[in-house]
């Protein structure tokens, strides 16, 4: 079989040398001279003529026709062409040719020790690389933010259960505030998320500060008015106008935060660190959840002591100060973010034309934001059935039931009505969230030595073998001596050491068995099962809200915890085939 090639073009823009390679081989060769590949290399030389060119190939039984060279042989090849090439054969003058190809050699010369001289780079300088971010003054401008945000945030977090639980000895009024508020972010978070989604992002999130501490002013507001009147009972402090502010007030605070947090989190740090730096991400990821952690450590020790040595109204005054303080050096650091990061936070969030085909086809309102939430929570839902990590999953959720015995809004109400000191109270939490901390540095020498599967089934079973004996000391009835009530703060304490471990490793368990492309969707979903649970556990907090029924709700925040390692262990005992493939590096199961 013989193979053919015609090249069609103008005489003045032969640019190609076509080699003839013999029918036995069966095998075609085109060759560019790279005029093109130098003029993309170097941008000084003129814009390619290559543009009108066009090849036409046809397959014969005959032999090869002869590609023209010059005027003489194009008569003779043209008839012999015209039988057995069902293509028009161009006449190609010699002299052209001529004096291309001694351009093009030379060109090409140049473009191969080009190409030669390019340098590659090493394993170490691709991490280097990696590990540099792409706008490191705009990431820690982005660090500094979310340190003076936070801090007041913790601060609050702390403050308006104690003030709260100070009011009367009952777990009511706090119970009723973290339920309502977690009712919120099930309900208006896809809200808040669309609607972040039609706006700029400095706009919104410094919109959503401004509202967050707001919300903070009138909250603190309202529990100084209640320290003014001192309600008698727990049933006339529900039905006070001013217990309904503070709901509402607690549950648009707490929404506004969880958008904050999301904008950061999944946005602002991916565009700051570069999407193509794992290294960096990671580096930001960490360091973000230690700059978390050391505010609630920080927030939960200030206001213990202030609250330890002067009134409650004086330390809610103070709190209030620091967010009118915090709130204008949020505003400018967030837009000394996006200054230092050239501008990068002001990058559209889709591309121009399926930004365009959205709005065209459905109008950002009230209506077609609902039907939006509505619709993107049913996909959610199945999507997050359908995950092949499910039951990695599932215990992380069954974690979310344990509002008792974890450093919480109940938690600080029982101690204070125990008649602890706030300094103490304050004290716990910081040690709560100081173990935090060092979770992050343990879990990653967990999963060096047991690998990642066996690592979270460790951080859950150190949890619920602490909080098991915690409970225990609960009901030996003994925590009205001092030795016995710190030996079950301790407890408490170190279980959050098995919590926050199994917490990063089920993230990085999460990213390893879940799509990149519904990520977002079944981590959003996820956090709204967390609350679901939550507002469950908070909902028998309501109807048991005495005290003496601490050991019962601290009795089911156990069986949550056992439950979900047991969960976690027949999964990991069990394996699936999906399971195997996706964790095939595990000794456990490959």
């Amino acid at each position: 079989m013989g193979v053919g090639i015609f090249a069609h073009a103008q005489p003045s823009t032969n640019l190609f040398s076509l080699r003839q390679i013999h029918s036995s081989s069966s095998y075609l060769r085109i060759r560019p001279h790279f005029s093109s590949g130098r003029r993309w290399l170097n941008p000084k030389f003129p814009p390619p003529r290559l543009d009108c060119f066009s090849l036409r190939c046809s397959l014969t039984n005959t032999d090869v026709c002869n590609p023209v060279a010059t005027d003489e042989e194009v008569h003779e090849g043209t008839a012999s062409a015209d039988s057995n090439c069902p293509v028009p054969v161009v006449h190609l003058k010699s002299d052209a040719l001529e004096t291309e190809a001694l351009n093009l050699l030379a060109g090409g010369t140049y473009v191969d020790t080009l190409l030669t001289a390019l340098p590659v780079l090493s394993e170490e300088e691709q991490n280097a690389i990696a590990a540099t971010p792409a706008h490191p003054a705009g990431l820690y401008a982005l660090y500094a933010s979310c340190l003076a945000g936070n801090l007041v945030e913790q601060l609050w977090n702390f403050a308006w259960p104690a003030a709260i639980a100070l009011l009367h000895p009952s777990l009511l009024p706090v119970a009723v505030m973290g339920f309502f508020a977690k009712v919120a972010v099930i309900v208006g978070g896809p809200l808040v998320g669309k609607l972040m989604d039609h706006f700029p992002r400095v706009p919104a999130y410094n919109c959503l500060t401004i509202v967050q501490v707001a919300a903070q002013l009138l909250s603190v507001g309202m529990i100084i008015h209640a320290h003014a009147i001192h309600p008698t009972s727990v049933s006339s402090v529900l039905v006070q106008p001013w217990f309904s502010v503070l709901v509402l007030a607690g549950a648009i605070e707490r929404l506004s935060g969880l958008a904050l947090g999301v904008a950061v989190e999944r946005d602002w740090v991916v565009l700051l660190a570069g999407t193509n730096r794992p290294i960096a991400l990671a580096r930001a990821n960490a360091v973000l959840s230690r700059i978390d952690l050391v505010c609630e450590i920080a927030g939960a020790s200030l206001f213990g002591i202030f609250l330890s040595k002067h009134e409650p109204v004086t330390c809610l005054k103070l709190a209030a100060s620091l967010m009118i303080w915090a709130l204008p050096v949020v505003v400018v650091l967030t837009w000394l973010t996006n200054q230092l990061s050239s501008g990068v936070l002001d990058r559209a969030k889709c591309p121009q034309t399926s930004c365009r085909s959205s709005s065209a086809g459905s109008a950002p309102d009230s209506q077609n934001i609902v039907g939006m939430s509505i619709e993107a929570i049913k996909h959610g839902w199945v999507e997050y059935m359908q995950q092949p990590v499910l039951p990695a999953s599932l215990a992380y959720v069954l974690l979310y039931f344990n509002v008792v015995l974890a450093p919480g809004g109940l938690m600080t109400a029982f101690l204070t009505q125990h008649g602890l000191q706030p300094s103490i109270i304050g004290g716990f939490s910081g040690l709560c969230a100081f173990m935090g901390v060092a979770a992050t540095y343990v879990s990653a020498e967990m999963v060096k030595r047991l690998g990642i599967l066996k690592a979270g089934a460790a951080g859950l079973i150190l949890q619920a073998s602490l909080l098991t004996i915690a409970v225990a000391v609960y009901w030996s009835r003994s925590l009205s001596q001092q030795i016995p009530l710190q030996f079950f703060l301790s407890l408490i304490v170190l279980s959050r050491l098995g919590h926050m471990s199994y917490d990063v490793v089920g993230a990085q368990i999460l990213q390893t068995g879940i799509p990149p492309s519904k990520a977002n969707l079944i981590g959003a979903t996820e956090v709204s099962v967390a609350s679901l649970a939550e507002s469950v556990m908070l909902g028998v907090a309501i109807i048991a809200n005495d005290t003496s029924h601490f050991g019962f709700l601290a009795m089911l925040s156990l069986l949550s915890v056992v439950g979900a390692a047991c969960l976690y262990c027949r999964w990991l005992t069990n394996p699936t085939d999906t399971q195997r493939s996706l964790f095939s590096f595990e000794p456990q199961i490959s």
